[in-house]
């Protein structure tokens, strides 16, 4: 590097340029790991967090905390979660047109018709279920829809970070679904909610 500020740039220098520009222009539109990922991942962390000290591993809770206020504190951290990452995809989808934007438009409408059918469900089937039972009926059926959106999702974006997001999303849910509502929050807090900080930082970071 020359100490020359008027001397052009060594070639070094221009490929390291080019480089960054390419970066940056590849994270406009993939979009911001910090704001795609990261807010779910803080989100699931905390909300699923309180479900667990409500539960506990026995069935006996280790906070006094209700599942009302234990179920409050996750939509609360899930409506702020989402409200970033909404404002993470308004900007990615800015800089899309054609095909490209068709295809996270139909993304979109699959998520929101799948959750809505989801919360019909739990809805139906929960009034007759224990406590412990509707909690592992919400988790499980949430997630599982989680899980299959972002799997297919990465296909319509050929994401393959976002394909193995999914598909860990599905295991641990699996696995929580067989332990226990207790059990089932723990993992998805940890496993899932720390699988996508870990995630959109190392997104962040990669080249």
């Amino acid at each position: 590097m020359t100490d020359d500020p008027e001397a052009p740039p060594t070639p070094e220098e221009t490929l390291r340029l080019i480089e960054r520009q390419q970066a940056a222009t590849v994270r406009q539109l993939k979009g911001e790991p910090l704001l795609l990922y990261l807010p779910w991942g803080v989100a699931w962390l905390i909300g699923f967090g309180a479900v667990f000290l409500h539960f506990g591993l026995d069935g006996r809770g280790l906070a006094p905390i209700s599942q009302m206020q234990a179920v409050g504190v996750l939509q609360g951290a899930q409506v702020l979660a989402g409200a970033f990452a909404g404002f993470g995809i308004a900007r990615r989808s800015r800089l899309v047109r054609g095909d490209a934007s068709a295809r996270g438009a139909m993304t979109g409408y699959s998520w929101a018709a799948g959750m809505a059918l989801m919360i019909v469900i739990c809805v139906r089937l929960s009034v007759a279920l224990p406590e412990e039972e509707a909690q592992i009926l919400w988790t499980g059926a949430s997630l599982l829809v989680v899980g299959l959106m972002y799997m297919m999702s990465s296909a319509a974006w050929l994401e393959w970070p976002m394909f193995f997001l999914g598909a860990w999303t599905i295991a641990v849910d699996a696995t929580g679904v067989m332990l226990g509502a207790g059990w089932q929050a723990l993992l998805v807090a940890v496993l899932v909610g720390g699988g996508f900080i870990a995630a959109s930082l190392w997104l962040r970071r990669r080249p």
